[in-house]
């Protein structure tokens, strides 16, 4: 079985989960993990699970005035911030838009980083992200998965490990579903 992690990052947690998630899917699964810019539908067409997954800005997916607001983030004077390399270009908002629909079926799953505190505050990138897959007809397999970030914008403690165990959960459930399927 085959799953593809497709991901958009401004300054790396998002693609240390995502990279962490792909590692739990490993366990079960042919893994491929790429930025958003570099999933073409040849990259996930074939791919049995699809996890798609986002920073969280301004209670949603990243928007072009975002990541240019991430970008300014980061150039500021002791910021410590590095900005990733294609953060400025398209992101998960535009390729749920236009590019998935050349696929339009199978089995997905939506994660996002986002700041610690309740979600009705801090928004969401993945409820987002849920429903642009819905709509280009993906089943959802998982409620979506929120990694915290602290306001220092690292990852809280313990963020990665919970990314492997979610992506190995994930994979663990399909596995035992197509072996139910398949001893029927």
């Amino acid at each position: 079985m085959q799953a593809v992690v497709i991901y958009e990052s401004m300054f790396g947690n998002t693609r240390a989960i995502a990279y962490a998630i792909g590692a739990g899917l490993a366990e079960y699964f042919d893994v491929a993990v790429f930025p958003v810019g570099r999933a073409y539908p040849t990259s996930y067409n074939q791919a049995d699970l699809v996890v798609v997954g986002g920073p969280t800005h301004v209670h949603g997916m990243s928007r072009p005035s975002t990541r240019q607001g991430a970008a300014k983030q980061a150039a500021a004077a002791n910021s410590g911030l590095i900005l990733e390399p294609g953060a400025l270009a398209e992101g998960l908002r535009e390729w749920l838009a236009s590019r998935v629909t050349s696929r339009g079926h199978g089995l997905a799953a939506a994660f996002d980083t986002r700041m610690q505190g309740p979600a009705v505050l801090t928004g969401r990138a993945s409820r987002g992200i849920c429903g642009a897959l819905r709509r280009q007809g993906y089943e959802l397999i998982a409620k979506p998965q929120s990694f915290l970030v602290t306001k220092a914008n690292d990852l809280c403690p313990g963020e990665q490990e919970r990314a492997r165990a979610w992506g190995s959960a994930l994979a663990e459930s399909l596995s035992l579903t197509a072996e139910s399927v398949g001893s029927s």
